[in-house]
């Protein structure tokens, strides 16, 4: 129980922590850009025309709606934060007394299996927050209040959008989800068992290459992460998920289709180095380009 607890605190200051970089990714993803490109150079010491990056960004926010601006969402992200540690606990607690050795591959399919459950459930089960989340944060678009808080939240959405509205984009999340789970964990066994010398195989080693691995994997699957977030925000009436920042998807596979005729399957991978699409010309009008 104290660790379960431990792991909640955990998991909320981690989520504290974050909430300003993942606030100005999902504008990012949606394709709102308020501030015009600058002019900069490359690491080639060419000139190239740069959007500003998170600190830029963030900057802005916070001169629109104060430093309180940058946590926007908030309670809804720490509730399914909390919720999913809980659930996710309690999936993988009926086999956590059973140890094999970690280092056969049947082993490893069963724990990854286990996990794979674990999270498929936390994720369906806290879904309806980051849908709320998602929704909170888009509003700084068109300045709406329609989602001021978490239980007005869940009541205009089920008003509006019934049951379903609370799983908008969820399909995307689990598969990236579990794609990513299973993509980290193989190619770390497979490195561990075969790639590293037992000399050198050290336990530091093996976190290390979990470490890598799922880098690796996360960046694969990050187009279900962002066409899930679009999912979850696309025509319910705020301004970030209708035109022009976004058409009206018929489902998620026509949202993927779409992103990736246009070449913006990575939109928002990076905060940092962000250049200007290529072929796209920016609309200060509209704050986007096309």
């Amino acid at each position: 129980m104290a660790d379960e607890a431990s792991q909640v605190l955990l998991g909320s200051g981690l989520t504290v922590l974050s909430q300003p970089l993942m606030y100005v990714k999902v504008l990012v993803q949606v394709g709102y850009e308020p501030l015009p490109p600058t002019l900069g150079r490359n690491i080639f010491g060419r000139q190239v025309y740069q959007l500003p990056g998170l600190f830029a960004y963030a900057k802005h926010i916070v001169k629109v709606d104060g430093r309180a601006g940058l946590f926007k969402g908030l309670a809804p992200r720490l509730c399914s934060s909390a919720i999913g540690t809980v659930v996710h606990g309690k999936v993988l607690q009926p086999g956590a007394s059973k140890k094999e050795p970690v280092s056969s591959l049947e082993q490893v399919l069963k724990e990854t299996s286990r996990e794979m459950v674990a999270r498929s459930a936390a994720t369906l089960i806290t879904h309806p927050f980051h849908v709320i989340t998602l929704r909170c944060m888009v509003q700084f678009i068109g300045r709406e209040t329609k989602y001021s808080g978490t239980l007005s939240a869940f009541a205009t959405i089920y008003r509006e959008e019934g049951i379903l509205g609370f799983f908008a984009g969820l399909v995307p999340r689990l598969l990236g989800d579990i794609l990513s789970l299973w993509l980290c964990n193989m190619l770390a066994y497979l490195i561990n068992t075969y790639a590293l010398e037992n000399g050198v195989s050290m336990t530091e080693m093996k976190s290390y290459s979990q470490a890598v691995t799922g880098f690796f994997a996360s960046m694969l699957t990050y187009p279900f992460v962002l066409v899930s977030n679009l999912m979850a925000v696309n025509n319910c009436g705020l301004a970030g998920g209708l035109l022009p920042y976004a058409p009206t998807y018929s489902s998620w596979l026509d949202c993927w289709s779409q992103l990736h005729k246009e070449g913006n399957m990575s939109r928002g991978n990076s905060l940092f180095f962000r250049k200007v699409p290529a072929g796209k010309r920016y609309v200060w009008d509209e704050r986007r380009f096309r």
